[in-house]
C-alpha cells in the first residue's frame, strides 16, 4: 500500500480553484462564442450546418487554449512538454506542407461563412478560362463546396478557388 504522507490538498488548493474558474470562463466563453456565431448566421442567412461547423471549430481552439493553461496552472514541466509539442508541430507542418491544398480549402470555407456574399441555393458563375461552370450552390462544407448544374451534374468545388476565381452570383 502506497502512502501519501507528504501530500496536502491544501497544497493544492490554489491550482484546484484555478482549474474551476477555467473550465466555468471556458463553459461560458463557449456559450458567447456560439450565441455570436448563431446570431451574425441568421443574420446574414447562414445554414445551421456552417453555423455548427464554425461552432465546432471555435470549440477545438477553446479546448486547446484550456489544455495550454492548464499545463502551465499545475507547473508541468515545460521543457520535456516544450519538445514534444515542438517534434509534434514539424511532423504536423511538414504533412500540411505536403497536403497544402487541405488547409487551404479549409481556411477558405472559414472565409467564406463570414465574408463571403453568396448562401446555399443561389446560382453562381465561376470565370475560369479552362472550365467555366454556371451552378447552383447545394452545400458548403469545411474542405469544398457542392454545385449542381442545370443539367444535375453534380460538382465538388474546392474552397480555395472560389477565393482565387472570379465568382458571379446570378
Amino acid at each position: 500500500m502506497v502512502m501519501f504522507s507528504n501530500f496536502h490538498l491544501s497544497d493544492y488548493y490554489d491550482k484546484i480553484i484555478g482549474t474551476i474558474v477555467l473550465i466555468v470562463l471556458v463553459y461560458i466563453l463557449k456559450l458567447i462564442i456560439r450565441k455570436l456565431i448563431l446570431k451574425f448566421s441568421a443574420y446574414s442567412s447562414k445554414t445551421d450546418n456552417r453555423s455548427k461547423l464554425i461552432i465546432k471549430y471555435f470549440n477545438w481552439l477553446l479546448n486547446i487554449l484550456f489544455i495550454v493553461f492548464i499545463i502551465f496552472l499545475w507547473g508541468v514541466d515545460t521543457q520535456n512538454l516544450f519538445g514534444f509539442v515542438g517534434a509534434a508541430i514539424t511532423f504536423i507542418g511538414v504533412a500540411l506542407f505536403a497536403q497544402w491544398s487541405v488547409l487551404s480549402n479549409f481556411t477558405a470555407g472559414v472565409i467564406m461563412f463570414f465574408a463571403f456574399p453568396f448562401k446555399i441555393g443561389d446560382r453562381i458563375k465561376i470565370h475560369d478560362k479552362d472550365f467555366p461552370i454556371e451552378a447552383e450552390i447545394d452545400d458548403i462544407k469545411a474542405f469544398h463546396t457542392i454545385l449542381i448544374t442545370s443539367e444535375g451534374e453534380k460538382i465538388s468545388y474546392p474552397n480555395n478557388l472560389f477565393l482565387q476565381k472570379s465568382v458571379v452570383v446570378l
